[in-house]
């Protein structure tokens, strides 16, 4: 086997065992998942949330937009297609609208079916801590002993659409890895990826606890969300080995639709939840700019 097919494998496991270790230390770790701490575990807690959405702000913004308008420019210009039509930002808004569309069509299909308390309770409630039906959407944002556990019902719907744009994600970035050419590349972008993606699971890993997530989803979550850059790893060392074509266009327009449905998730979930709930609003934006600043600080050097 030559070398640079050992530092890929070698990479594709490094990535597989750093991100399932980071992915399960909120989920396992009872601190995280307890739901009846004191105030100043609620208050940490939050801050903990508020740093994982700069971590999210800063991917999508720094990351993910980036990185796809790169690749679709790219593929634009080898294809030689010339439009005044703003392309790429239509292809994300299209990524956006396909989100918002797909939470209104459940949450209107579970409305039709009956909502009445025993249907919603399940997702209302964490290990007993019930939040009671009457209490409304400003209730819960304005009650200062609630600020991490007041999700909305359709907030597991958005977990998975938050685990499902990053899982996309992680697969171009392990492709980018498999299709390398030199061995000295194919290190320093894992280095930057293992760095990278052990904040982002960790972040999302505290934003599934932190919903109405059930415990076994949860891990099948960080499980395949681990598979997902060695599985891009493979598929590009299978493409160098085959010396087959990439799909770049089609991989392009997957990315562009994956950064659209990361904005929606960023914009309308992560962000608003923690900055609507009442308490401790400065020291929330502090810490969400922490988050920002970290992975900015990251792709500044990587």
């Amino acid at each position: 086997m030559e070398y640079l097919l050992q530092v890929k494998i070698g990479a594709l496991v490094g990535l597989l065992l750093l991100t399932l270790l980071f992915g399960f230390i909120p989920a396992k770790v009872r601190w995280f998942r307890d739901t009846n701490g004191t105030e100043v575990h609620r208050t940490v807690l939050s801050l903990i949330s508020c740093f994982a959405g700069g971590v999210f702000l800063a991917a999508c913004l720094l990351d993910i937009i980036p990185d796809y308008l790169s690749d679709i420019s790219a593929e634009m210009d080898a294809q030689k297609l010339e439009t005044s039509f703003p392309l790429p930002e239509f292809i994300m808004a299209a990524g956006f609208f396909t989100v918002l569309i797909l939470e209104k069509m459940v949450l209107s299909f579970r409305q039709s079916r009956g909502a009445h308390h025993g249907e919603r309770a399940p997702l209302l409630s964490e290990n007993g801590h019930s939040h009671s039906g009457a209490m409304t959407a400003p209730d819960l944002e304005s009650s200062g002993h609630h600020v991490h556990v007041d999700f909305q019902a359709h907030s597991p719907f958005r977990s998975f659409m938050l685990f499902l744009s990053l899982s996309l994600h992680s697969v171009f970035e392990g492709l980018a890895i498999g299709l390398q050419s030199t061995d000295s590349k194919v290190m320093e972008i894992c280095i930057a990826i293992l760095v990278h993606k052990s904040i982002i699971v960790f972040s999302l890993s505290v934003k599934l606890v932190q919903s109405a997530v059930q415990p076994f989803w949860i891990a099948a979550y960080i499980g395949v969300f681990a598979l997902m850059s060695p599985l891009g790893i493979g598929i590009g060392i299978s493409v160098m080995e085959a010396q087959l074509a990439a799909g770049a266009l089609i991989q392009a327009v997957l990315e562009g639709l994956a950064a659209g449905t990361f904005i929606y998730i960023t914009f309308m979930e992560i962000l608003p939840h923690e900055l609507n709930s009442a308490g401790n609003q400065v020291l929330k934006v502090f810490f969400i700019l922490l988050g920002f600043t970290v992975m900015a600080a990251l792709t500044f050097l990587g």
